[in-house]
């Protein structure tokens, strides 16, 4: 269940997103009167699709996903670690959210009232300017995602996601997988089988080994090949 706690002051806290370097001691103070620190454990819900979106989400630790639900099947649209933050579109449309997110890890959160991140928006230019930025980037990548779901093959979706996951998520080669296999699933748009079958065909190939939740690119031109020809 998640948990209320509050450990932090904003204006000296370690485990802030960049954008908030842009704002003043007295700007900080104004967010850190207003917000919530939640703990989640993995598996816990942290907004729903649908819901209201009266705030504005950093992770602070742990890692999240971002997903939409589908008629029975879900697509992640990406994996949020620290100290990213979850702001959606909603907010400025209809107060609602598009999307689900929910802990892969446990994690923690800070909740800021979003009136007072739009009052700070429209007072302070340059961390509009940071916000939007970042915005823009989270835009691209979907973007990057949609072409890799829609005009590439199964094998070609799966060599993204290990690609996704070395380079931007845990930044190693090896890593552990800590989100699931169905989750892995979810970000290449297939079932669960599928994504399980393509990883066997590249570990009886010799591009990836696999020891427990502990993944190796093995042969990393090789997998390129596979992302670039789809």
């Amino acid at each position: 269940m998640a948990r209320f706690i509050q450990s932090h002051n904003c204006t000296e806290c370690k485990c802030r997103n960049s954008i908030f370097d842009a704002l003043s001691n007295d700007e900080l103070e104004l967010i850190n009167n207003n917000r919530y620190e939640v703990s989640f454990k993995a598996g816990e819900i942290m907004f729903k699709q649908g819901t209201p979106s009266p705030h504005f989400l950093c992770l602070t630790t742990g890692m999240a996903k971002l997903y939409i639900e589908g008629h029975g099947k879900n697509l992640i649209l990406s994996l949020v670690k620290p100290i990213e933050y979850i702001f959606g579109p909603g907010t400025y449309v209809d107060n609602r959210h598009h999307y689900s997110a929910s802990a892969v890890e446990d994690s923690t959160a800070c909740l800021v009232d979003v009136n007072i991140f739009k009052q700070i928006i429209r007072s302070n230019p340059n961390f509009a300017d940071e916000f939007i930025r970042s915005i823009s980037l989270m835009t691209i990548f979907n973007f990057d995602q949609f072409i890799s779901l829609t005009q590439k093959q199964m094998n070609g979706r799966i060599a993204d996601a290990l690609f996704y996951l070395s380079e931007k998520i845990y930044g190693s080669n090896p890593f552990e997988l800590t989100i699931s296999r169905q989750d892995l699933a979810d970000i290449s748009g297939m079932s669960k089988e599928s994504a399980i079958r393509i990883l066997k065909e590249f570990k009886d190939e010799g591009i990836l080994s696999a020891n427990g939740n502990v993944l190796h690119i093995l042969n990393p031109q090789q997998l390129k090949k596979i992302s670039e020809t789809g």
